[in-house]
Formats: structure tokens, sequence, C-alpha cells
């Protein structure tokens, strides 16, 4: 931890689960996605140990050990199986909603011809 993550008031979601897809963060209630990516060899496709660094995915390594090649692909995997568990990355993405606030207005049932509840149009 550093003084800067100190005085940081961002949420890191660390108390939000590791197993699940998606959900809210119980400690500041936004809603968090869990991401995996495994990070390939551009040339030969073999997979390699990676780190997440200022958002983006990079090798431990600065070449690949089978070819040599100095361009790595990140491959976003739905799902984290046994096999991939060494060389997969973890990032918890935040989920912004687009919800815009509105006013639903209703027409009183005893003021309508028929008795029944109607929606009147939404001006915007």
């Amino acid at each position: 931890m550093t003084i800067f993550d100190f005085f940081s008031r961002e949420c890191k979601h660390e108390n939000f689960p590791i197993d699940r897809e998606i959900g809210y963060c119980p400690d500041c209630g936004e809603l968090i996605e869990n991401q995996w990516f495994l990070l390939r060899c551009s040339c030969c496709g073999v997979k390699h140990r990676a780190i997440v660094k200022n958002g983006k995915i990079l090798p431990l390594e600065k070449f690949c050990q089978n070819c040599g090649s100095r361009d790595f692909v990140a491959e976003q995997i739905d799902r984290i199986n046994f096999i991939d568990i060494n060389y997969a990355v973890h990032i918890k993405k935040v989920i912004q909603n687009d919800l815009k606030p509105f006013t639903q207005t209703w027409v009183d049932p005893t003021e309508t011809s028929n008795g029944k509840l109607r929606l009147l149009q939404q001006i915007q």
C-alpha cells in the first residue's frame, strides 16, 4: 500500500467475490463485472504469465521463450478453468448504468370513462 492509496477514497472492490460473474460491490454499491484474460504470444500462441499495470495487461517476460517474439495478444475468456489459473489475469470492471430520471403520470380511474387506469404520455 502506497501513501497515495491511503488518501485515495476510490473503492478497490476488494470484498466483491471473485467467483461471481456480475454483481454489486458490498462496499460502494457499484455494478461490478469480473473479467478474465489470457496473454498469448501473437506468433506461436503460447500462454504467458501477465500482470495488470495502469489498466493494461503486460507480460512478465520481455519476449516469448518459445519463438522470441515481443508481440503479445490479450484474449478475454468467459470463465476461468483449472488449467489456465496460473496464466489468467483478473480485472474487476465497473459497469456504468445509463439511467435517465423520468416521471410517470397516471389518470385517476374515477375521472376516466371506462374506470381503468391509464398512463399519460411522457414528455421529455
